[in-house]
């Protein structure tokens, strides 16, 4: 990890930090904002992360912890398209991941907005494979499902 560049991973606590969470969030997924009542609900039952190279926000997390006898966790990573190709999402996923491992994860998904093509590579490099493409009730936004191999 010593060559990854230098981001501060914090945790979002509190309605500045979430508003930031919350702004990553529907800049890389705006086929489902959120408002802040949403967020902080969220913070109540998942892990949420913002990801700071100084002062300025980067991308943020989601960990989600293990459910089922399976016990899969959900980890994801965003990073502003600005910031992309640096680094930061590494960082982003192998914190989430390693937070997944120590909650008892023994298996390790994420999801991705189909249009989001950096996403898909993006998990394609950590080791991600696809395992479901799905339309949510009533919406026609196609999202993707995929495992850690």
């Amino acid at each position: 990890m010593s060559d990854l560049p230098i981001v501060r991973l914090e945790r979002a606590v509190g309605d500045a930090m979430l508003e930031q969470w919350r702004y990553v969030h529907n800049v890389i997924i705006p086929a489902d904002p959120l408002d802040l009542d949403v967020v902080r609900e969220r913070s109540t039952r998942y892990r949420l992360e913002n990801a700071y190279v100084g002062d300025v926000l980067v991308g943020c997390s989601t960990v989600r912890p293990p459910e089922g006898e399976d016990a899969v966790a959900t980890v994801i990573a965003r990073v502003l398209p600005e910031y992309r190709r640096r680094g930061y999402g590494t960082a982003l996923y192998e914190n989430g991941l390693a937070h997944a491992r120590v909650l008892g994860a023994k298996v390790i998904e994420t999801c991705v907005l189909a249009v989001n093509e950096d996403g898909l590579r993006f998990a394609g490099k950590q080791g991600f494979v696809e395992v479901e493409r799905y339309v949510l009730d009533g919406e026609s936004d196609e999202w993707v499902d995929l495992r850690l191999a």
